[in-house]
C-alpha cells in the first residue's frame, strides 16, 4: 500500500520511540488499532558497520504484517546503503523509510544527526533523495521534523518545502522546537503552518497523550494522520479508542481486570519475541499508573527478574484489587 492510501482516512500511528518501540510494542499497539507502526531509531552507521544489534531493531518479528523502519545519522552514502539493504531484508513488510530528523537528544545533535539537519536544509534534501535512490520506486520516503532547533526560530514550514521537493512523501511534524526535548507544549499551530505550505501529506505529533485529543485533532485540524508516543504507554486502546470517539461513539476508562490483561498479554509478547525482559519494568509502571496501591507495585515490578514472576505478582495484584 503507497502511503498516500494509508492516509485518505485520518490514520493513527505508534511513532518510533528508542527503547520502546520494539516487535512487542508494535504488535499491541497494531492490534488495538494503530494503522501503522514504527521500529525504534535505526542507525545507518550501525548498517553500515555490520552490526548484528542493528539489524535486531530493524527486523520485524514473524507475527507483524508490516513495519514503518526509522534511520537516523548525517551521511547521505550511508542512508543511500541502508536503505537499499533494509528494503531487501524487510522485502514486503516494510511500509515506508523514515527519515528522523527531529531527534533532539545533543548525543546526537553533536553528531550532525537528528534536529542538527534542521540547520542543514542542502544536506538533508541529499538524504531524502540518498533514500529515494536505494529503495527505488517500490519503498515510499518520509522524514519527521520538528518545529525548529532553538525557541522563537521557526523552521518547519520553509523546511518542509525542501522535503518536498526532495521526493518526500509524507512530513511529519513534532510541534516543538528541539531545544525544547519534551518540555512545555506542543505548537500545533506550527503543524498547520507545515501543512499550509506543502501539498504533501502532513502527520502532526506531539502531546497526543489521550484517545479525545487525537480524535479532536483527526477531526478538527489539516493533518492527515498523527502520531502517538507517550500516550501510549500503558495505554495501547488510544488507538481504537480515538477511531470510536471520531465515529461519534463514547469509550469508558479501562478496568483494573482489562488493564492487567493487557500486561501480560504485553510481557508474554516481550518472551515470544525474544526481547529482554528488563523492559516489562517500564511495563509494569505504565500500565499501573493510576491504580491503587500503584506505587507499592510498580516497586515490586522492579524486582521481577523472570515472567514467572511478572505472572504471580500480576496475579497477586488482581486478587488484591478485586
Amino acid at each position: 500500500m503507497r502511503f498516500a492510501e494509508r492516509l485518505a482516512s485520518k490514520a493513527i500511528f505508534l511513532a518510533p520511540m528508542a527503547g520502546v518501540t520494539d516487535a512487542a510494542y508494535r504488535m499491541i499497539a497494531r492490534s488495538h488499532g494503530a494503522d501503522l507502526a514504527y521500529t525504534e531509531m535505526v542507525s545507518v552507521a550501525g548498517v553500515h558497520y555490520r552490526s548484528e544489534k542493528t539489524w535486531e531493531l530493524v527486523m520485524p518479528h514473524a507475527d507483524e504484517s508490516e513495519i514503518a523502519v526509522q534511520l537516523f545519522g548525517s551521511l547521505p552514502d550511508q542512508f543511500e546503503e541502508a536503505a537499499a539493504q533494509v528494503a531487501e531484508r524487510v522485502g514486503e513488510k516494510l511500509a515506508c523509510i523514515d527519515i528522523n530528523m527531529a531527534c533532539p537528544v545533543p548525543k546526537v545533535i553533536r553528531k550532525g544527526e537528528g534536529s542538527a539537519l534542521l540547520d542543514d536544509p542542502d544536506r538533508a534534501a541529499q538524504i531524502v533523495r540518498a533514500v529515494r535512490r536505494g529503495v527505488g520506486d517500490a519503498v515510499d520516503v518520509t522524514v519527521k521534523i520538528r518545529r525548529g532547533r532553538t525557541a522563537g526560530q521557526e523552521l518547519a514550514p520553509a523546511f518542509a518545502q525542501v522535503m518536498e521537493d526532495a521526493g518526500a512523501a509524507a512530513i511529519a511534524v513534532h510541534g516543538r522546537f528541539a531545544s525544547q526535548l519534551y518540555r512545555g507544549a506542543s505548537d500545533w499551530s506550527c503543524v498547520e503552518r507545515v501543512a499550509d505550505a506543502v501539498s504533501t501529506p502532513v502527520i502532526g505529533s506531539g502531546d497526543m497523550l489521550d484517545a479525545a485529543t487525537v480524535a479532536r485533532v483527526l477531526a478538527e485540524g489539516r493533518v492527515s494522520a498523527v502520531m502517538v508516543a507517550r500516550g501510549s504507554y500503558g495505554n495501547p486502546w488510544i488507538f481504537e479508542d480515538a477511531k470510536t470517539l471520531l465515529e461519534g461513539w463514547s469509550v469508558g476508562a479501562r478496568g483494573a481486570g482489562e488493564r492487567f490483561d493487557a500486561l501480560e498479554e504485553h510481557i508474554r509478547l516481550l518472551v515470544a519475541t525474544g526481547a529482554h525482559l528488563a523492559r516489562a519494568r517500564s511495563l509494569f509502571g505504565w500500565y499501573m499508573k493510576g491504580m491503587p496501591h500503584a506505587s507499592e507495585l510498580r516497586a515490586c515490578g522492579m524486582a521481577c527478574t523472570t515472567l514467572e514472576d511478572y505472572l504471580s505478582l500480576i496475579a497477586s495484584a488482581r486478587q488484591r484489587l478485586s
